[in-house]
């Protein structure tokens, strides 16, 4: 027996009920992953709660994950020592005595947002504490600040490798069936699907055309006219708008300097552009015929190097040493105690505790769905892959329904990593198959495969992005100090406006296989939408 056969949708399709009604991802997936045991257990509930807690451990007693599972809970200690030094206050008054004028304030914010990739929460809170008193001093308004944190938190922690989003991407992009057929590492794999993610690219290139030219339109135009004419940057009837918050640490950020807050990011991306190919020279010296780290870079290419590489080690390697360098240049700085220091780390790790449970879990759903009977799942994948290949379903469409299906989970439930860690695993075998089955050439096989994996991202970008029970969503209101409801309200147009661009751009993409015919799509669209929404969606 290849598969459980039907029986195999019903850990997703219960996870996504859940999801929906409980609006409790962490719940869900982990009712999922029972009911995937229970059917492989034959309804035997000890058997299954049994068989539970070793896929539970499983997931974890491999090289990949536990690798994956630590680079994300240590930057979150990376995280809590920017917040503890108040590194982020000290950028801001840098900035302050450069910026004049709103559109300058709104490209150093949507500027600032790009700069902290490497956490959604932290940008919300770190680029908004810095940012929110010079756009006062300048008269943006609440919701327009809220707004470019929100558009500069998940869209752009999708698109960078060295982001806790992005290697939870990687590692269930790895574990997906099909997924080994297309011949390259995930690292590769996702460096080359990043153009394909038109809904996080065109969210980013949107809140830029909006600062520069001014042109917006529905509540937010309304928005900004009510603080023309009032001369207040909120709007009460939304409601109060959160107090100040103070980042870990803004007492010393007297003695903080600018460079504090670049040091250790540019450390981080450093070491890790550099450890992508060491650890694959590493990995061929033998003791033989390859004997030293300048054997092993003669033996292959520097792109075969990046290709083989393999990430999670890279990255955790990368962690590591950013988090000692750090933590020296912040003790020589004396921008915090040894005691402080400890306390800051600790306050990282606890702050990542409930993205590493749902990672956990997402590995764990997806070993469920896609492992064959023998090795205790449900073959899913595979079952699905025959069905929709023998029912000859057109592969152009995937990409624009894996897109809207993830937009409306994502959406629903308020964050994108179960969203991830539901779809992927279905999406990639689908693609693969209906690719091999329509006699796609190796590079139209994997054109299929990264743009209907985009679509799942960027799908579950807008509803993290857009929705109001998101997390980012909350904290960029928090972090804007704007009313909540004024944020989502000013803010749903513009998010269903790049949406609805992007489903053009990949129902185009999804005929073509192609990134360029996709963004030719999209961006007409795009262009469209800023001409005529300004001029009919202003009142």
């Amino acid at each position: 027996m290849t598969s459980f056969g039907i029986w195999g949708l019903i850990p997703p399709v219960l996870t996504i009920t859940l999801a929906f009604i409980t609006k409790d991802v962490m719940v869900s997936l982990f009712l999922g992953i029972l009911s995937g045991t229970l059917i492989v257990a034959g309804g035997n509930p000890l058997v299954a709660i049994i068989n539970l807690t070793d896929l539970l451990a499983g997931s974890l007693n491999d090289g990949w994950n536990i690798r994956i599972f630590l680079f994300c809970a240590l930057l979150g200690g990376l995280v809590g020592m920017l917040s503890k030094t108040g590194s982020a206050h000290a950028f801001g008054r840098w900035a302050s005595r450069k910026l004049h004028t709103t559109r300058s304030s709104l490209l150093m914010s949507w500027l600032f947002g790009l700069i902290i990739f490497i956490d959604d929460y932290f940008n919300s809170l770190a680029v908004g504490t810095v940012m929110r008193p010079i756009t006062d001093k300048n008269k943006v308004t609440r919701a327009q600040l809220a707004y470019i944190l929100d558009s500069t938190a998940a869209p752009v922690c999708i698109l960078v490798p060295i982001s806790s989003w992005v290697i939870t991407v990687m590692s269930i992009v790895k574990g997906s069936e099909g997924f080994s057929t297309l011949g390259i590492s995930e690292f590769t794999f996702f460096i080359r699907s990043v153009p394909y993610n038109l809904y996080a690219l065109l969210t980013i290139i949107m809140v830029l055309v909006i600062a520069l030219t001014g042109r917006n339109f529905g509540p937010m135009a309304r928005s900004i006219a009510y603080a023309k004419e009032t001369g207040k940057l909120y709007n009460e009837e939304y409601g109060q708008a959160p107090g100040e918050v103070e980042i870990d640490g803004a007492a010393i950020a007297s003695k903080a300097r600018p460079m504090d807050m670049l040091f250790p990011i540019l450390v981080l991306i450093i070491s890790s552009v550099l450890l992508f190919p060491i650890t694959t020279y590493l990995s061929t010296i033998d003791g033989e015929s390859i004997m030293t780290l300048g054997q092993a870079a003669s033996s292959m290419s520097l792109g075969d190097a990046f290709n083989n590489t393999d990430a999670s080690m890279a990255l955790f390697y990368a962690v590591i040493f950013t988090l000692v360098i750090t933590y020296i240049y912040y003790t020589a700085r004396k921008l915090f105690t040894i005691k402080a220091a400890s306390e800051a780390i600790g306050d990282g790790i606890k702050s990542m505790v409930p993205a590493l449970i749902i990672l956990t879990m997402a590995w764990t759903i997806g070993t469920v769905i896609k492992s064959s009977p023998e090795d205790g799942g449900l073959g899913l994948a595979s079952y699905l892959s025959e069905v929709v290949v023998g029912g000859g379903f057109p592969i152009s469409l995937v990409p624009v329904i894996a897109f809207a299906l993830s937009a409306l989970i994502s959406f629903s439930t308020g964050t994108s990593w179960g969203t991830f860690a539901i779809m992927i695993p279905i999406v990639m075998p689908i693609a693969v198959g209906l690719g091999q089955a329509n006699g796609l050439a190796e590079g139209g096989l994997l054109n299929a495969a990264m743009i209907s994996v985009s679509a799942v991202l960027g799908g579950s970008v807008f509803g993290d992005h857009a929705s109001p029970i998101s997390d980012t969503t909350i904290l960029s209101s928090t972090g804007a100090g704007c009313p909540h409801l004024e944020h989502v309200a000013t803010q749903m147009p513009y998010a269903i406006t790049a949406a609805l661009c992007a489903l053009v751009g990949f129902i185009f993409g999804g005929l073509f296989l192609n990134v360029f015919v996709a963004w030719i799509f999209t961006l007409a669209c795009f262009t469209v939408a800023m001409i005529v929404l300004p001029r009919l969606y202003t009142k």
